[in-house]
């Protein structure tokens, strides 16, 4: 017998031993907690007056941050959840939250780390910061919010134009170096 494998016409549904495929990305959340929040009912400390059609808005923040420790980022979540009575404008409640996950990440490479980190890792978070926005506006004594899914490819897109926009800016306003 030859030691050579017989070609068996079958070698594009095995597998690659050899070493040469990359490995899948792997994440695993380690811990995920509430770094810091605040909810405000000024609808209770002013009182009601008249009809109240709330008005929400929401802003979102995202940042992450490589740890002291080999492949582990954390990533924070900053909500700002505002609610406008339509009529008269007043105030009617306010929620800041962050909310942050300590990730173990393999096997991404650099060049796809920011993203990754950006959109990903949110994406896990995001329903449990769902969760508390919506128990908290309850417990505060309002209907719960349930907040919409968030398209975090979209909100990296629109980070990095505003990021460039904002360097193209900066790149206008410098002074020309003479020579």
């Amino acid at each position: 017998m030859s030691d050579t494998p017989a070609d068996t016409g079958t070698d594009a549904q095995q597998p690659q031993t050899n070493g040469s495929a990359p490995a899948a990305p792997k994440m695993q959340v380690l811990a995920q907690y509430i770094r810091d929040m605040s909810f405000e009912n000024m609808l209770a400390q002013k009182g009601a007056q008249g009809d109240v059609k709330p008005d929400v808005q929401i802003q979102v923040n995202l940042d992450a941050k490589k740890r002291n420790v080999e492949n582990q980022f954390e990533v924070i979540l900053k909500f700002r959840v505002e609610s406008k009575n339509k009529e008269g404008d007043a105030t009617l409640f306010l929620l800041e939250l962050e909310y942050a996950g300590i990730f173990q990440i393999e096997n991404v490479p650099n060049e796809q780390m920011h993203p990754f980190l950006l959109i990903e890792c949110p994406r896990m978070l995001f329903p449990y910061v769902r969760r508390i926005v919506g128990d908290v506006t309850r417990d505060g004594g309002f209907p719960p919010l349930n907040m919409e899914n968030i398209d975090f490819v979209q909100l990296y897109r629109q980070d990095l134009a505003r990021r460039s926009k904002a360097k193209a800016a900066e790149a206008q306003d410098a002074p020309v170096g003479t020579a």
